[in-house]
């Protein structure tokens, strides 16, 4: 297909389409990744600018090493750094990026909606890695592309999404995506930590660890987000850890082959036991890489535009 978008803001407004049209990219970009020289020269001369108001560590380092593999430049801003400090506005920074030159702008902000903002006030892409509690559809996608490879399809899988649904920005752009592409979603957790009307989303509810992962074919687990959360959403760490906290054991219960997925940073001994965590049922590592592989997917749809050219990626 032509991809026509000028920005990735989040995977509610996709089309099944898009989605696909993006996966397939990455299956190019993943094979350059597998090259002795892992470096084309697709976007040499353009500047990708990360733009992150809040920490980061595996989607900033993903976003700047694709770049790179991309043969484009890539220029981190250090918000705490910047003009921001002084009472520089996210739009006035933006926009004197885009004056020094910048080809797309990735941001990570705090506030539901600032990659919307942001995008209706530049002319050039902006990807949205993650703002507040709304979206973060680099990393759902990087999800369901370890799926795909793992499980050779999306669509009939039974998936279960366990852990912080409130606060979890990964869990509703998994959902979305997930959902148009076929899948059985299932999202669990305490009471306490599903967002009202939850199954409107089109998921499965339980908010028991057991029953919820029986017979499902992958477990992603969500951090527990402390630093998102007020007080009372849980008693204690060691209560959730004794309920919702994943280990081998519980694995009996779902497809014998079941995959285990977690978006990182892992709080181990808390969403899921470290035996668990480095056992050749989880698949975290391949994630981290094929996060690489869908962001130089998206760098190159979004700032080439037009149609997949093989030869341009390759």
């Amino acid at each position: 297909m032509v991809w026509e978008r000028k920005n990735l803001l989040g995977l509610e407004e996709l089309s099944k389409d898009e989605i696909e049209s993006i996966l397939k990219t990455a299956k190019s970009m993943k094979d350059i990744l597998a090259r002795p020289i892992k470096k084309v020269p697709t976007l040499r001369g353009k500047l990708v600018v990360n733009l992150f108001y809040e920490p980061s560590t595996r989607t900033s380092s993903s976003f700047s090493l694709a770049a790179k593999r991309l043969s484009a430049d890539s220029m981190g801003l250090s918000v705490k750094k910047s003009s921001v400090v002084k009472g520089e506005s996210l739009l006035d920074t933006a926009k004197t990026l885009q004056a020094l030159g910048a080809d797309a702008v990735v941001i990570r902000h705090g506030i539901p909606g600032a990659a919307k903002l942001l995008a209706e006030e530049v002319n050039i892409p902006v990807l949205n890695a993650g703002d507040g509690v709304h979206e973060h559809p680099t990393q759902a996608l990087l999800d369901m592309y370890t799926i795909q490879e793992e499980r050779g399809k999306i669509a009939g899988q039974k998936i279960a999404i366990v852990g912080d649904i409130k606060h979890s920005r990964v869990a509703r752009s998994n959902i979305w995506g997930l959902n148009k592409l076929g899948a059985e979603v299932r999202v669990i957790a305490p009471k306490t930590l599903l967002p009202v009307e939850v199954e409107k989303l089109g998921v499965e509810v339980y908010t028991d660890l057991e029953e919820g992962i029986k017979d499902v074919d992958v477990i992603n687990l969500l951090r527990i987000q402390r630093e998102r959360q007020g007080k009372g959403f849980f008693p204690t760490i060691r209560e959730y850890v004794k309920f919702y906290g994943l280990r081998k054991e519980h694995l009996e219960l779902a497809t014998d082959d079941v995959t285990v997925m977690h978006p990182g940073p892992i709080n181990r001994g808390i969403e899921i036991s470290a035996e668990l965590a480095d056992s050749n049922q989880a698949v975290i590592e391949e994630q981290v890489t094929n996060g690489v592989a869908v962001r130089m997917a998206l760098l190159y749809l979004l700032i080439r535009g037009g149609s997949r050219d093989e030869e341009a990626i390759t």
